[in-house]
């Protein structure tokens, strides 16, 4: 069995704080020296490198809609090995989840398949004695999610404070903390949420180390570590890197021993620009025989040596375009490798990169397509099929994903596209080119590892 204690940081709605509580939190029970497994419900890729800093282990998502329910509980095992304790933050309000899908991938239901406690947070800046009302509501609208316990955020004074214990008394829940209005955390911001860690790490591990003092002088990290330590064990099964045998015939993956000597190298976009991946990624590329090695488009000229494929993944180019465009050396390596076949797989800024300009910057040019910023912010849930086979999957492959972007992309004549979208419309997406794989949507690779075998096994040749 799983036993690992732990907390779910939710709130009734976006901007209650929970990413100050739940990043202050790990931090300080990592300051008490314990092991603290960070995870973020939701595709977010911007909250856990905050949490990443606040624990030292990677920051991991637990998303239903792209990986699926069942593998809730693995991931989360995965993750959590070895460890002290585990936060998990929330997205949006505790029952939001995927529009039109009921429960699915929201704060609730994730907490039912880990069976662990929720702490809600809640602004309270502009109430009293309602926030019994609205504290009864959450706690009783599913009898299953069971919360544990209130911290109250943005407080104004000791009266206001009062005011609030003496009403939540009657709801029979503890008040776990309370941090004031005039300590709140302030965090830069751009259009599409948080400025990632890897921009302002000397910022942000100061915001860090700040959250963490917060939450240590307003909230009972006693009672909290008391409350983590009542979720149930959990079945003893665990996520690994490995595909499947029923999901081989859906990429054309076969699982391969790797040879000594023969382990491809698979470079992987990082650095400011290329924020946005999953840690399960690089342990699939890894499992699947690969050597991965992290480069930086800002600062290297080259490709790492002896690079077989390439991904790379989300982030904001947009903000690195002239950077990015001045690193010509770069740009070329890229278009060479791309040309003679090798495989390159894009998400959505690496779909940037590839073409042939971004905001009238030229990039590398690998797609005859254009990318400009936009106003219109294009987000959510995303069922789709692969139009044509790819170096990541066989034509008719069923995926589900996430975009997020302010951009737009406008294509040459005739691109081969990556996906058939069936949500919010039916379009077609993406671009399929040579070893090319290039497309705005996100995906979460521990929902069919075999993508990972099948693009190792093109690196191989």
């Amino acid at each position: 069995m799983v036993s690992v204690p732990r907390l779910v940081i939710a709130a009734p709605a976006s901007g209650s704080g929970k990413t100050t509580v739940a990043t202050g939190l790990m931090a300080a029970f990592a300051g008490r020296g314990l092991a603290v497994s960070p995870h973020k419900v939701g595709p977010d890729y911007i909250d856990p490198g905050y949490h990443a800093l606040a624990t030292g282990r990677p920051g991991r998502n637990l998303d239903a809609y792209m990986c699926g329910p069942e593998l809730i509980a693995p991931l989360f095992a995965h993750g959590a090995s070895g460890c002290d304790l585990a936060v998990i933050e929330g997205v949006m309000g505790l029952y939001d989840g995927a529009s039109g899908q009921g429960e699915l991938a929201s704060t609730a239901q994730v907490s039912k398949l880990l069976r662990a406690p929720v702490v809600l947070v809640v602004d309270a800046s502009s109430q009293s004695r309602s926030v019994a009302a609205l504290v009864h509501g959450f706690a009783s609208w599913d009898p299953r999610v069971r919360i544990g316990g209130v911290i109250l955020n943005k407080v104004a004074s000791d009266r206001h404070e009062a005011l609030l214990r003496e009403a939540l008394d009657e709801s029979g829940l503890p008040v776990l903390g309370v941090l004031r209005r005039a300590a709140q955390m302030a965090t830069p911001s751009r259009h599409l949420g948080l400025v990632p860690v890897a921009e302002r790490t000397t910022d942000a591990l100061d915001a860090v180390r700040a959250m963490a003092d917060r939450v240590r002088a307003g909230c009972d990290l006693d009672a909290l570590m008391a409350l983590a330590r009542t979720a149930p064990p959990l079945p003893d099964e665990v996520w690994e890197p490995q595909p499947a045998d029923d999901q081989e015939p859906v990429t054309g993956a076969r699982p391969v021993v790797a040879v000594a000597g023969a382990r491809p190298v698979v470079a992987v976009a990082g650095g400011a620009a290329f924020t946005f991946a999953y840690a399960e990624h690089a342990e699939l590329l890894t499992a699947a025989g690969a050597d991965v090695v992290v480069f930086d488009p800002l600062r290297d000229e080259k490709l790492p040596p002896g690079t077989s494929g390439l991904v790379i993944g989300g982030g904001f180019p947009e903000m690195y375009a002239p950077e990015l465009s001045a690193n010509e050396p770069l740009r070329l390596a890229v278009t060479e490798l791309a040309r003679s076949g090798g495989p390159v797989a894009a998400e959505c800024a690496g779909l940037l990169y590839l073409a042939r300009e971004l905001d009238g910057r030229p990039m590398c040019g690998v797609l005859d397509a254009e990318a400009r910023m936009s106003e219109r912010l294009t987000l959510g849930y995303r069922q789709a099929v692969a139009v044509s086979d790819s170096v990541l999957a066989v034509a008719g492959s069923r995926m589900r994903g996430h975009e997020f972007h302010r951009t737009v992309l406008e294509p040459g004549a005739g691109p081969t596209p990556a996906w058939g979208m069936h949500q919010p419309e039916r379009r077609l997406e993406g671009f399929v080119q040579g070893g090319v794989h290039a497309s705005y949507l996100h995906t979460h690779w521990a929902a069919s590892p075999g993508v990972a075998w099948r693009f190792v096994e093109k690196c191989r040749g």
